[in-house]
């Protein structure tokens, strides 16, 4: 004789109750299985490679630009900008080469946090790369406050200056790993770190407009 048939001959509310326990076994071994994956280690590599991913869209979306061939496409979302004044122009020029210093910086020290969750990287190594993000994060900073930007572009550079400030308390707190041995560090820097690239995509977005292509 079947399970099935062995189930149907008992009556209506044994079977039932019988049911129920197995939908709670079950329920039960999932809720574990997802503790055990919801760990902090898990949860922040997934956060840094929403970062990273964020990071390397907007690189891969530079390189696109300057390569690809024009191309039969939909009418831009973005109006077009007004002609530039020769000031403005020189400014964007200046902070060019800073805004690259730091992209790049951002990159590796992102790719860093994950190859070392990976085990693909050893800490002194993610000590060096977050060490080397801090110092450029500290040239950036004194280069951009150098900078005299035009009326029209002064919010931009205020709020690109926040940006890197946030970079580098996000780098400052991922560096406290290497001395207390917590990893946890990494987790509270993430916030700063993701909102100073969002600073920067809203400034490239204006700036930049091959580089920051509307959503």
């Amino acid at each position: 004789m079947t399970s099935n048939s062995r189930v149907s001959d008992l009556p209506v509310g044994a079977a039932m109750e019988a049911g129920r326990s197995a939908a709670e076994t079950v329920m039960s071994r999932a809720s574990v299985l997802l503790q055990l994956w919801m760990t902090p280690k898990t949860i922040i590599l997934g956060l840094l490679v929403v970062g990273l991913v964020s990071v390397l869209t907007v690189a891969t979306t530079r390189e696109i630009s300057r390569t690809a061939r024009p191309v039969t496409a939909p009418a831009p979302t973005r109006p077009p900008r007004p002609a530039l004044s020769q000031v403005e122009e020189a400014f964007i020029k200046a902070l060019a080469p800073i805004h690259g210093d730091v992209q790049r910086s951002l990159m590796r020290a992102s790719l860093g946090q994950i190859l070392y969750k990976t085990n693909d990287l050893n800490a002194a190594v993610l000590k060096t790369r977050m060490e080397q993000a801090l110092a450029t994060y500290g040239r950036a900073d004194i280069s951009l406050r150098a900078l005299e930007p035009p009326s029209s572009l002064r919010t931009d550079h205020e709020i690109y200056l926040s940006a890197v400030r946030l970079l580098q308390e996000s780098a400052v707190e991922a560096l406290k790993m290497f001395k207390d041995g917590r990893e946890e560090h990494l987790l509270a820097a993430y916030p700063k770190s993701q909102e100073a690239s969002d600073k920067i995509r809203e400034v490239g977005g204006k700036l930049w407009p091959n580089e920051f292509p509307p959503n």
